[in-house]
């Protein structure tokens, strides 16, 4: 399980109009996605809306990818939590579900310091026996994890890799640096680093897009493991003008209102967090429609 590499989607949680779970949309988006070559599907993530999913909602959107997935793919459960109890809790329960990778977000709301952040998953990898892959994304949770940090808990067996949504790059290079010559993977959670973190060193990427242009992420990975650096430059620049209408709001709901408009029943973003301006809406129909005459797919 170690050295995962690969586009990796965090897979939308489709909800119905009464915010309830559509699984059988759900199970349909695993299909789409493992049909455009997706490397593995990440559950109850960023985009996957975990920080709003109750823990029974957690465990039945699992359930369910599990159950599609059918061993295609590798899966990836999100279960970090604010407190390393309830962390614990539901990363056992993930293991026992069958996921094969942790993804354990930093805690949220409340500041930790790092000896505080290395303590918390310290304790979460000893008390289960899957690959654990860290994930930072400050400007969400409130806290960094600092390279140094990085570097102590890459040292932990079952701790893999990081994704980092920093969008710092000199952060993602200095985790590449610090764990150089562990059996530890680095992702970009920035779709526009993709490449360069390839390039630097990386392992591939935990991809928003690729919710939305599934196949075209796929090929800037591909592209670059085959030698082809200038498809790998054109498959990476293609997402840029989608990239460009995050301005207009929450980018997990521009993502989902995106797969939405690609005709997919996949509902809103849970309340709320499920609105868009009439400017985002627009430009994000403009940027589909043009993509779709290139072929970006």
């Amino acid at each position: 399980m170690k050295f995962l590499k690969g586009i990796i989607a965090p897979i939308i949680t489709p909800m119905k109009e009464d915010e309830s779970i559509n699984e059988a949309e759900l199970r349909n988006q695993v299909n789409r996605l493992i049909d455009a070559g997706i490397h593995g599907i990440f559950t109850t993530g960023t985009n996957g809306e975990g920080y709003i999913l109750s823990y029974e909602e957690k465990e039945q959107v699992l359930s369910a990818v599990l159950d599609e997935v059918k061993g295609r793919v590798t899966v990836y459960a999100g279960t970090g939590c604010i407190s390393t109890k309830e962390t614990i809790r539901l990363s056992k329960r993930a293991e026992e579900q069958g996921a094969d990778v942790l993804s354990v977000i930093t805690p949220s709301f409340a500041k930790a310091s790092q000896e505080e952040l290395y303590e918390h998953f310290l304790a979460v990898a000893g008390e289960v026996k899957l690959p654990i892959i860290l994930y930072n994304i400050p400007e969400r949770t409130g806290n960094v994890l600092q390279p140094d940090t990085v570097a102590r808990l890459a040292k932990i067996e079952n701790i893999i890799g990081i994704k980092d949504s920093s969008g710092n790059f000199n952060n993602m290079l200095q985790y590449i640096d610090k764990t150089k010559n562990m059996d530890f993977s680095v992702y970009s959670g920035n779709d526009a680093l993709i490449l360069w973190t390839l390039l630097a060193g990386g392992a591939g990427a935990i991809s928003g897009c690729a919710n939305v242009f599934p196949e075209n992420m796929v090929n800037i990975y591909e592209s670059y493991i085959n030698g082809d650096l200038e498809a790998a430059k054109k498959y990476q620049s293609n997402i840029n003008s989608f990239r460009e209408c995050f301005v207009h709001g929450n980018p997990n709901t521009i993502v989902k209102t995106a797969v939405a408009l690609l005709g997919y029943p996949v509902g809103s973003c849970r309340r709320p967090f499920h609105k868009l301006p009439d400017t985002g809406i627009t430009a994000i129909k403009k940027v589909l429609e043009d993509n779709k005459v290139l072929g970006i797919r």
